[in-house]
């Protein structure tokens, strides 16, 4: 095989690759019930005068399934914490106790876990249609190159084994999630 040939197959595993990340990242964002620091990552505080991430002054943690503590590094953060958390809206109500933020996670009903549900579903058919995106793309980037028909075919059937590799991925990262969601 030729160095187009290889640089094409390889990029496009990379892309591949991307939209599985990308997938990851969305569906952390999808909180199933329990509390997890990551629920927190869209939260920005104002500190300084600038826009900062929640994670990059104060320790997040989790002391029970269903409560997040925030730790500043710095007690007088704690009112812009929660002012954060509120304008993140992510539907949480923080308390403080003068040291830490305090957040209960509540649990969740059979209509919003279903809601979740198909909030994951979309993000996942997302990330298919960008790896079947990446196989159209490889395959008209090949049409490009004067290969015999032979050589083509066989390169183009490396691409779908790749594209069919990535999806069930996507759908087994799928399951997953959803099991995580559904389980009370």
């Amino acid at each position: 095989m030729n160095e187009d040939v290889d640089f094409i197959l390889d990029s496009t595993e990379e892309a591949m690759q991307d939209a599985l990340k990308h997938l990851e990242k969305q569906l952390q964002n999808i909180r199933a019930g329990k509390a997890n620091p990551t629920m927190l990552n869209s939260v920005m505080v104002q500190y300084y005068g600038s826009q900062t991430p929640l994670s990059q002054v104060s320790n997040i943690n989790t002391p029970d399934a269903r409560t997040l503590s925030v730790q500043p590094f710095e007690k007088s953060l704690i009112q812009e914490i929660e002012k954060g958390i509120m304008n993140a809206n992510l539907g949480f109500n923080p308390m403080n106790n003068g040291t830490h933020v305090i957040i209960n996670v509540p649990p969740l009903t059979e209509e919003r876990r279903l809601q979740l549900s198909k909030q994951a579903k979309a993000e996942t058919e997302e990330a298919k249609v960008g790896v079947r995106n990446d196989r159209r793309n490889a395959l008209s980037e090949l049409k490009k190159l004067e290969l015999s028909e032979d050589m083509q075919k066989s390169i183009e059937e490396d691409v779908q084994k790749l594209t069919d590799k990535h999806i069930v991925k996507i759908d087994e990262i799928f399951v997953v999630k959803e099991k995580e969601i559904m389980t009370v």
